[in-house]
């Protein structure tokens, strides 16, 4: 696994693990909703995360990019559908878009490397 990706996640996971071991009720509702909206349903869990990816560029949330594009990588979605996907996103976030584009591409050619 790419360095870069190996730190997200593992930052992402030791925050989480603090974060939920407050047990505070609202943000492990907020927690599981946010996983089970996610998966398999009427919509396919490739095309969740697409879904996801574009708000979360238009929102310029790039650890939630990151994450989107990891789990869309996962199950499948091609660079084509990524760079596709992005386009949606910077078309409807505007030209403030273009910085996260970009991270957004150096993280997908993370994950495409793997070391």
């Amino acid at each position: 696994m790419h360095k870069k990706v190996r730190e997200f996640n593992e930052y992402r996971q030791k925050m989480n693990e603090k974060i939920l071991a407050t047990d505070n009720k609202v943000i492990k509702r907020i927690f599981n909703l946010d996983t089970n909206t996610y998966t398999e349903g009427h919509l396919s869990v490739k095309t969740k995360e697409l879904l996801g990816l574009v708000a979360s560029a238009v929102l310029r949330c790039d650890d939630c990019i990151a994450y989107h594009l990891e789990t869309a990588y996962k199950n499948g979605v091609t660079k084509e559908e990524m760079m596709e996907t992005m386009s949606i996103a910077t078309l409807v976030g505007g030209t403030i878009v273009i910085p996260h584009l970009r991270r957004a591409v150096e993280f997908w050619e993370a994950l495409e490397s793997g070391n």
